[in-house]
């Protein structure tokens, strides 16, 4: 059997290096780290639908892809000699060398907990040794804006958990949710748009907790509802083909009984 020629990181550099030179390819010239934002995040949402896939190979070509993205700004700072790929990669190892001293070091951690409740106190220092010492540095402040905002939700309240700033179980979340839906009532009946904006954000962000107490990804979660509603009203618009009808000529309680049917043939 013909064996299959396997590459390292230094090919996959040198591909790319090959494709931005002069006589290269002009798509991946004329790509900057602006220009190559929404492919880093299609990339990894691709990653996560191969682990729910359960498809290692399709895993291994996804990651592969994530890599390239890894590999593509890399070589873009290179060329204008701000960093290569070799500091990435240094600048990682280095960080988790730093941040696992119960492993590299003489500490001890007896537990996940700790181990996180350290990391976030080694981050911390980190970052004030970066601003000079001149302004505290919050545990909150890398907490990237521009993630969507259930997976921030969940970042930011875990960060505050792991320095105490929690609910001791999930029946304090959970009330909370409750308090939260009252109030958004309240400000329905107000006629207050934007209070009644901020206490539907209130609503959520007090449901992201729980769901973190339950160990249940909320972004996943909220995936699932969404692909869910999608299988039932497509049940809905077959059903009204088959019958002739238009979906806009129907009744609600018409579409309910569909939609009460849909529910029926999934289980």
């Amino acid at each position: 059997m013909e064996t299959k020629e396997r590459y390292d990181l230094s090919h996959l550099v040198e591909v790319m290096r090959r494709l931005r030179a002069e006589d290269g390819c002009p798509w991946d010239r004329k790509q900057t780290h602006r220009s190559l934002r929404t492919y880093l995040i299609e990339e990894a949402y691709e990653v996560i639908q191969a682990i729910d896939d359960d498809d290692d190979d399709e895993l291994c070509e996804e990651l592969g892809d994530v890599l390239l993205q890894v590999v593509f700004h890399s070589e873009i700072a290179d060329e204008r000699e701000a960093f290569d790929i070799t500091d990435v990669i240094t600048g990682i190892v280095e960080k988790l060398i730093r941040r696992h001293p119960h492993v590299f070091s003489d500490v001890e951690a007896k537990d996940s907990k700790t181990v996180l409740r350290n990391w976030e106190r080694i981050k911390q220092r980190e970052h004030a040794e970066g601003a000079n010492g001149e302004e505290q540095v919050s545990i909150l402040h890398n907490v990237a804006g521009a993630m969507p905002a259930l997976m921030r939700a969940v970042k930011v309240q875990s960060k505050a958990s792991r320095v105490g700033f929690d609910w001791p179980d999930v029946k304090g979340a959970l009330s909370k949710v409750n308090e939260e839906l009252s109030e958004l009532r309240e400000a329905r009946e107000s006629g207050d748009i934007d209070a009644v904006e901020e206490e539907v954000g209130d609503t959520l962000f007090a449901l992201v907790n729980v769901a973190r107490f339950l160990k249940v990804d909320p972004e996943i979660a909220l995936g699932k509802a969404v692909d869910k509603f999608i299988a039932r009203f497509q049940y809905i618009e077959n059903e009204a083909e088959r019958t002739n009808r238009q979906l806009e000529e129907m009744t609600l309680e018409d579409m309910d009984m569909l939609w009460e049917e849909s529910k029926e043939s999934e289980s």
